[in-house]
């Protein structure tokens, strides 16, 4: 770990006091002289620990670790324990630099996915090329990317092929290929080629400045866990300078003894009691998963998603674009009698020729005739079809129900698929069979998730029973939910909510028409959120590329955070009361005073910086 100015400083100041302190405690001086000498390291290493002492005392702050140092080395120099003062305060300082080291390891991973904000952007005006900030450039112009540059803006390849790294996106070394007409997403790097990319977004709305947001207020949404650590912290500090009062007071009365042994006690009481074991391991612990996840493309919008992730007991699971590709194509045309497969064709692809759905986007790829069709009056009804004038006449193109709205029969058709019914003139014309293909690891990320101790898997979608439940028959899938409008997917996870007796319900989607579902689970999973803003928006995790296994790293990455912060919690606490106790009957001396503060906190920081380390298990 490469030590930043601040930690070289740190380290050249324990080092001299250290040294300083063996000087002085061989040196053959009493008295004054003695106390003055002791005093050059103590206020070497300790003058900071002093100074924010004193200015929060000035600002109302006085219970908080750098009070509960200063008042107990000062407290050992007033019993003429000076060594004991100063190793008290090197060592903090010691822990302070382990500290220092461990969070801005953690942070690292954090401020490498910072890094892909890109600074220039090059765009061609007036046949010029221009080099401006990415927040100048507008939508429509054309940017130039040169090899080895981050795309500093979303947008459309117009020229040039290349391949890019998104690596810092999407965790994956793999790099893509980008042709004419394929999305470049900023954020990413151009690694082989030259390529100019007409801008589709601002940058305030564009991949890399959403990302940047996410990561930004990821450190706002703390976990339960750590905010009872910090209202602990709070409440324990005062009690705990109020009990080591009573200590050095109400013993001596009552025993008749003298006070300087309880003073003693009550100052060893003071260093091991400090709470910076768990108010800096505790947060450091889950600031080091959502790094580790971050590290694998998976951003976790705070340490309370990720304590709840590590509580899932029951994930549901959107088909389309999650659990298969998405790539939808023409498997089959059913037309009926008088009627030709390339006229059936022609009319219903012309009537979704005006959709983006993947639906249409299939159609229209298999037939190019459609595209010079005379489309007009284009319409659609979410969940069940569209309707459409096609060379003056009125075509109907959907779901059986859809047509039999309108009046029309239908000859139905039970290959396993998505089918599209079409009418022209009111007259059934036959029906095209789509398929959509299982995600290679979708199967690996069901029977994980199961080894991981899920005790319910679902799936939602549009599609008929028939699709659906083979496959969720295919996948290992528990309950499958079928024929499911938009509205209606809310309600079926609630139903699958409500018969849960306790976990997490995790549901897990593409992002793109998944909005309300992902709001409304205990945690929203965005499935393929590269580039996608109503995933970054909607959802606590967004996955950035379209691997279904990353759930199962996400899900492990938080319970291990989860193991390693409760490891944390009962280390310290276990450690400082056993010590405390020695320490209130004259057992513990400083020294192991200085051990049950310090030692502790650069074990729990230690600790806390393994779950920065993450290795999948596929």
């Amino acid at each position: 770990m490469k030590l930043t100015k601040k930690h070289k400083r740190l380290l050249a100041r324990i080092i001299a006091s250290i040294a300083l302190l063996f000087i002085v405690m061989f040196l053959p001086v009493t008295g004054w002289i003695r106390l003055c000498l002791f005093l050059i390291p103590y206020l070497l290493i300790g003058w900071d620990v002093l100074f924010h002492a004193l200015r929060n005392i000035a600002h109302g702050q006085v219970f908080d670790e750098n009070f509960l140092m200063a008042l107990a080395t000062i407290g050992a120099f007033f019993l003429g324990e000076y060594p004991e003062g100063v190793a008290v305060m090197i060592f903090s300082q010691v822990g302070e630099l382990f500290e220092e080291i461990a969070v801005n390891r953690s942070r690292s991973s954090i401020r490498a996915l910072l890094n892909i904000r890109p600074e220039t952007a090059t765009v061609k005006r007036n046949g010029e090329r221009l080099e401006v900030s990415p927040e100048e450039v507008e939508v429509g112009e054309t940017i130039v990317v040169a090899p080895g540059e981050r795309i500093p803006l979303d947008g459309t390849v117009l020229s040039g092929e290349s391949l890019a790294d998104t690596s810092a996106l999407t965790g994956e070394s793999v790099p893509r290929m980008l042709s004419p007409g394929d999305t470049a997403l900023s954020g990413c790097i151009n690694q082989t080629a030259v390529i100019e990319i007409a801008v589709t977004k601002p940058f305030t709305e564009s991949t890399v400045s959403k990302i940047l947001e996410l990561v930004e207020r990821a450190a706002s949404r703390k976990a339960k866990t750590e905010t009872f650590i910090t209202r602990f912290a709070k409440w324990y500090t005062p009690c705990v300078v109020i009990g080591a009062v009573w200590l050095a007071i109400i013993p001596p009365l009552i025993l008749q003894t003298g006070f300087a042994e309880w003073i003693q006690r009550a100052l060893i009481f003071l260093v091991i009691s400090c709470p910076c074991a768990l108010v800096i391991s505790v947060p450091l612990g889950f600031f080091g998963g959502i790094g580790a996840a971050s590290k694998r493309g998976i951003l976790i919008k705070g340490s309370n998603y990720l304590e709840a992730l590590s509580r899932a007991k029951t994930v549901v699971f959107d088909k389309t674009g999650t659990l298969t590709k998405g790539s939808f194509s023409v498997s089959k045309c059913f037309a009926a009698t008088g009627f030709t497969e390339s006229e059936l064709l022609y009319y219903t692809a012309a009537a979704e020729s005006f959709s983006s759905h993947p639906i249409a986007q299939s159609l229209k790829a298999a037939c190019a005739d459609a595209n010079n069709a005379a489309v007009e009056q284009a319409a659609e009804k979410a969940g069940f079809g569209v309707t459409a004038l096609v060379d003056g006449h009125p075509v109907i193109a959907g779901t059986s129900r859809f047509l039999a709205e309108a009046g029309i029969s239908v000859v139905p058709v039970d290959d396993p698929g998505t089918i599209v019914y079409t009418a022209v003139d009111k007259q059934f014309i036959g029906a095209v069979l789509i398929c959509d293909e299982v995600k290679p690891q979708a199967a690996q990320a069901i029977a994980s998730l199961k080894q991981e101790g899920i005790s319910k898997t679902a799936m939602l979608t549009g599609d008929t029973a028939v699709i659906g439940n083979q496959i969720g028959a295919q996948l290992g899938i528990d309950e499958v939910h079928a024929q499911l409008l938009p509205e209606g997917k809310v309600s079926a996870l609630e139903t699958i909510g409500a018969s849960m007796s306790a976990g997490t319900l995790v549901y897990t989607g593409d992002g793109i028409n998944d909005a309300p579902v992902l709001a409304r689970a205990d945690v929203g999973v965005a499935m393929g959120g590269l580039g996608s803003d109503a995933a970054i928006e909607a959802a606590d995790v967004v996955i950035m590329d379209d691997d279904p296994t990353k759930l199962i790293d996400s899900i492990r990455i938080a319970k291990r955070t989860m193991r390693i912060v409760k490891q944390n919690i009962i280390f310290a606490l276990g450690v400082k009361f056993a010590v405390l106790a020695l320490g209130i009957f004259g057992v513990a001396t400083m020294w192991e005073a200085v051990f049950a503060d310090v030692g502790v906190s650069v074990i729990a920081i230690l600790n806390a910086m393994r779950a920065l380390r993450f290795h999948s298990q596929k």
